[in-house]
């Protein structure tokens, strides 16, 4: 396994800065990441920096807790494409999940993916797994692999969850299969991430890409 190419090099901190994303887009090129993860704000930044190259551009959508109403993500999505985005990652309502609101969460998502799929970008889903049950989790796998989404992501990576790798198998199991797993929380090292990809795991999102790639080096 390559592992640069099941990696979204991110940044998606509160305070990230313009110099950031420069100093992002220039280690996803010399490391050959495929995709960097970035605040909507950034997504013509990244496009820019990273003009003659492959790299794909995915911006977070309703980040970090889902709570915006649809309209507003949708008005996030479109900006996003129209500057250039080629993969959405939408926060879900966890809100609307502990309130078993699930018409909502359903609605949500095929407003959403009539806009996405319209312009053939990529749809990610960001469940809050930190905050969720068993059995919220098995719902939501069958609401958003009926929508059909490209992506289901555990975590947002603003909260701890030390369960995240029996999730990812649960996830796993009730997911359709044509819908790929990413994760954004839990990644502390290498051996994290060799763990979650053996959970069924199919790309990460993390900021820290470059020591999981020197602790893979050390290891092999």
């Amino acid at each position: 396994m390559i592992l640069t190419e099941h990696i979204d090099h991110t940044c998606v901190k509160p305070d990230t800065t313009i110099g950031m994303i420069e100093q992002l887009c220039q280690e996803a090129i010399e490391y050959k990441f495929t995709t960097v993860c970035v605040p909507p704000l950034f997504v013509k930044n990244v496009k820019a920096f990273t003009a003659i190259t492959d790299i794909k551009a995915a911006a977070v959508i309703g980040f970090p807790f889902g709570f915006s109403a649809i309209e507003a993500k949708i008005a996030e999505i479109v900006l996003a494409i129209i500057e250039g985005v080629d993969e959405i990652e939408m926060v879900i309502n966890t809100a609307a999940v502990k309130n078993n609101d699930w018409q909502f969460l359903a609605n949500e998502i095929n407003t959403v993916m009539s806009v996405v799929k319209s312009k053939t970008k990529k749809m990610t889903v960001i469940l809050e797994t930190g905050l969720m049950t068993d059995e919220e989790i098995i719902r939501c796998c069958d609401i958003y692999g009926a929508a059909g989404v490209d992506f289901v992501k555990a975590g947002t990576g603003t909260i701890e969850n030390a369960l995240v790798a029996e999730q990812v198998k649960l996830i796993r199991k009730h997911l359709a299969e044509t819908v790929h797993l990413k994760v954004a929380t839990g990644i502390k090292n290498y051996n994290d991430a060799k763990n979650l990809f053996s959970a069924g795991t199919n790309r990460l999102s993390c900021n820290n890409s470059l020591t999981l790639l020197q602790e893979a080096l050390q290891q092999n």
